[in-house]
Order: structure tokens, then sequence, then C-alpha cells
């Protein structure tokens, strides 16, 4: 449990030093925020690394729930793409073809 109150401290810290450097605005869909709606106001690590709090805040941004959500969806999702990277070669996902061969069946039995 000490991991956990530590890192609720930590995220407590951080969010703080985050609401008093950046606008009340969730940076991906613009909305405002204020008073008791602030608490819907989160801030997301641009590289996902929630030890990474640089005092100037470059590695942060503040996003709504709906869009903090989405962020990490979408990080997620990205972990099983198959999308090449540079220097790699594209491969097929699947190499069997369960149909391979039949036109030369089909010419055999057309004699």
């Amino acid at each position: 449990m000490a991991g956990k109150n530590s890192h609720a401290e930590l995220e407590k810290t951080y969010r703080e030093r985050a609401l008093k450097l950046f606008p009340w605005v969730c940076a991906k869909c613009g909305r405002e925020f204020n008073g008791k709606r602030l608490r819907e106001l989160t801030v997301h690590h641009k590289d996902h690394n929630h030890y990474n709090n640089p005092p100037d805040g470059s590695n942060w941004e503040l996003l709504c729930l709906f869009c903090h959500d989405n962020e990490h969806s979408r990080y997620a999702d990205g972990e099983w793409s198959e999308e090449v990277t540079p220097g790699e070669e594209k491969r097929d996902a699947v190499t069997y073809s369960p149909f391979a061969g039949l036109d030369a069946l089909l010419k055999g039995k057309n004699k």
C-alpha cells in the first residue's frame, strides 16, 4: 500500500504544478474547466511515463477525462498495430493460403 500512497502523493504534486502552469483547458477538445468541474481535467504524460515530471511541465498536457481515456486507448491500440517501422520490411500476417494450387487441380479435372 505504501506504493499507492506515494504514487497518489506524486500525482497530487504534479497535478497542482500542472494546474499552475497551464490554462484550465483540455489540450485535445478545447473545453474549459473551472469550479467543481476542474476535477474532470487530468494531467496526461506525453511519454506515458508517470515518473517523468520535469519542473517545466514539458512532459504534461491537461486533458479532460474523456480525451485522456481516448489518448490511452489509442496508445494501447498502437502497441498492437502491425504498422511497419522505418527500416522494417512488411510481412504478411497470414502465410497459409487455402486456395493455393486450386487452379491446377481444376485444370486437371477438365482434361
